[in-house]
């Protein structure tokens, strides 16, 4: 498998053992939905709202948590902007490999453009270096040909703050050596081993199966 996406990096750094059963295995293990209720509800609405749909009776739906964190997203200054794209699949080549993902949404002002990432839980501990940053990035940055800038903002609704993370040929260099290095590690590996420390796997959905 040549295609890396943010999640299957998250994988297999968390746990090998987790990411060849899920990605190369292709077993798959039920999980609550009501987990991903909430997220999914906001992400939907933002979708249509960008696209100009009708979305009174879906606003009249959620709870007072979901209304909540939906006004503080219509009133947020990033998302306001003109959007380009929303729930917009992205590709790119890295070295021999595909790195890939799903954008929220791209919006801009101008000639500058903004990946947008709406998070109604919490945002990585270390944005600037996660795997969906680097990749919505890299990738966004060859889609959009005439920019003057790109920038990647996580909409931390719970909180209701924004982070914000530049883009210049620094860090684009940067990130493609970290995902070459990571996507490397992954391809040479043959033997899938689990953590030492395994007192997180009671909350893994393959702790069953994984042996």
């Amino acid at each position: 498998m040549n295609n890396f996406s943010p999640n299957m990096l998250k994988t297999f750094e968390a746990c090998p053992v987790k990411y060849n059963l899920k990605f190369n295995e292709k077993i798959t293990v039920p999980q609550n939905p009501a987990l991903f209720e909430k997220g999914k509800k906001i992400h939907a609405l933002a979708n249509y709202y960008h696209r100009g749909a009708d979305i009174t009776k879906l606003e009249t739906a959620l709870n007072s948590e979901e209304k909540l964190l939906w006004e503080r997203l219509k009133n947020n200054e990033y998302f306001s902007k003109k959007c380009l794209h929303s729930e917009y699949p992205i590709t790119a080549k890295l070295g021999a490999t595909w790195i890939f993902g799903r954008l929220d949404a791209i919006v801009h002002d101008g000639d500058d453009y903004y990946i947008l990432d709406y998070k109604t839980g919490t945002i990585p501990k270390n944005p600037e270096r996660d795997y969906q940053t680097m990749i919505y990035l890299l990738c966004a940055d060859k889609i959009i040909r005439d920019k003057n800038s790109i920038s990647f903002v996580y909409i931390d609704l719970k909180n209701n703050e924004n982070k914000l993370i530049g883009f210049n040929e620094e860090r684009k260099n940067i990130y493609e050596q970290l995902l070459h290095t990571k996507t490397s590690q992954i391809l040479a590996t043959k033997e899938f081993e689990g953590l030492e420390n395994r007192s997180s796997c009671k909350f893994c959905e393959y702790a069953k199966i994984c042996g």
